[in-house]
């Protein structure tokens, strides 16, 4: 296992993020060398200049939070945030379309997103608290089928988080080669151990410094 401080997107969504909120997230992030920031795409090019050289990803959130936008309106924002210094891209999934059985147009909006970013992490939100337990199987079949560098399960804006459930549906159905980020809900160290151990390759939450401070330290962060 990896030091746990390089399982986490220190993240900042919340509608009302100011410009000061983001250069503390900035800065808490450097010092506890998280792997990565998660911002709005507004903030991309302003977190790039704070952590410039630091070692810090720059992750983008797109067609957050709800993924009902257009395919070219979500391509043009992924487009944009790694012009200004995005590392990776967060996207969330058409949900309604989804629910309505168009596979089809689920799985060419991702592949849209992934086109513009081939040499980028692409994190496919699929919004688990949303969806019965044989349509996240399906999101995460759509997803990989698209591209997909890792299954997210959650925007941290639905009715709930992540689920060790979630965690163990998504594993069914994933190769090697497509990794899980669980966001959502995550507060502690306990519960991010948890995931860990069932296999989940990054964290996305606020509670990042929480984590760590749980966390005997030892030698290895």
């Amino acid at each position: 296992m990896k030091p746990i401080n390089k399982y986490i997107d220190h993240t900042l969504l919340k509608t009302t993020a100011t410009i000061t909120d983001i250069g503390k997230l900035c800065e808490e992030a450097e010092q506890y060398r998280f792997y990565s920031v998660c911002v709005n795409s507004c903030y991309v090019s302003l977190a790039k200049e704070l952590l410039d050289n630091s070692g810090v990803k720059i992750c983008s959130v797109v067609g957050f939070p709800f993924g009902a936008m257009s395919t070219n309106a979500k391509v043009a924002e992924a487009t944009l945030a790694l012009k200004n210094g995005a590392d990776e891209i967060d996207m969330v999934i058409n949900i309604g379309l989804l629910k309505s059985k168009n596979f089809d147009a689920v799985w060419k909006d991702i592949e849209a997103v992934k086109k513009c970013m081939p040499n980028n992490i692409l994190k496919v939100i699929i919004e688990t608290c949303y969806l019965e337990e044989l349509e996240i199987i399906k999101a995460t079949e759509l997803a990989i089928q698209s591209g997909a560098d890792f299954i997210k399960t959650s925007t941290g804006y639905g009715t709930a988080g992540a689920t060790l459930n979630d965690i163990k549906l998504i594993k069914s159905v994933c190769s090697d080669d497509t990794k899980i980020k669980a966001s959502g809900g995550i507060k502690d160290y306990q519960t991010a151990l948890e995931y860990i151990n069932l296999g989940v390759d990054r964290i996305g939450t606020s509670s990042g410094i929480d984590i760590i401070k749980g966390l005997v330290l030892n030698s290895n962060f």
